[in-house]
């Protein structure tokens, strides 16, 4: 394979990627988003906590979110820290998993739930163990297998298309921009503004 035939691969990811977050945003259940939202929103007027869960590449899209989070004033935590506290009745646990079913993800939102929490699932598949125990759903279309052929171009041939994204990563981003999205629509429902999320924004650095 050419090098040019590699750049070639990076650009047609990178449209691929753009045209997945494009069909998410135009597809997206409405309704599901509005429940998030209501969710989120009672969480901060009633004092109670936010934690996000995620494993992998998932994980740090949760961290990224739960960032943006504790810009908006939110009590935001990421599960698995040593600082977290204790989960206690009311709290919400947001589960990030493209599959729905990645173990220490599904045992958390068990966990939780047992302690009163409510759980919000973002998954791909609505029907997975982490959608079925949760209390609301928020579906992110994702890559749903692994591809057999690694060769885009052998694949444009035969007539098979296949995501050229590896593994999660349509998800992944997906959820990220959804995610960014979300702290937007939060922003104008408490009005918050930018300089007010800066002034919570770290300002001291690790070197």
């Amino acid at each position: 394979m050419s090098k040019g035939s590699h750049v070639d691969a990076l650009i047609n990811t990178m449209l691929e990627i753009a045209e997945q977050i494009l069909l998410v945003a135009r597809s997206i259940d409405r309704q599901q988003i509005q429940g998030m939202l209501d969710i989120l929103l009672e969480a901060k007027r009633g004092g109670k906590k936010v934690m996000v869960v995620g494993a992998g590449r998932s994980g740090l899209v949760a961290k990224a979110f739960a960032m943006r989070l504790m810009h908006l004033g939110f009590n935001v935590y990421v599960l698995g820290e040593t600082i977290t506290p204790a989960v206690t009745e009311g709290d919400i646990i947001i589960a990030v998993s493209g599959s729905g079913t990645t173990q220490i993800v599904v045992s958390v939102a068990e966990a939780a739930k047992r302690m009163g929490a409510r759980v919000i699932a973002v998954t791909s598949f609505p029907e997975s163990p982490l959608a079925k125990i949760s209390d609301h759903v928020v579906r992110i279309p994702g890559r749903t297998k692994v591809s057999k052929e690694v060769d885009y171009f052998a694949r444009q041939v035969l007539g098979i298309y296949e995501p050229l994204a590896p593994l999660g990563t349509l998800f992944e981003d997906a959820a990220m921009v959804f995610f960014d999205g979300l702290v937007v629509a939060l922003m104008q429902a408490l009005n918050v503004t930018e300089e007010q999320m800066m002034r919570r924004h770290a300002n001291i650095e690790v070197p």
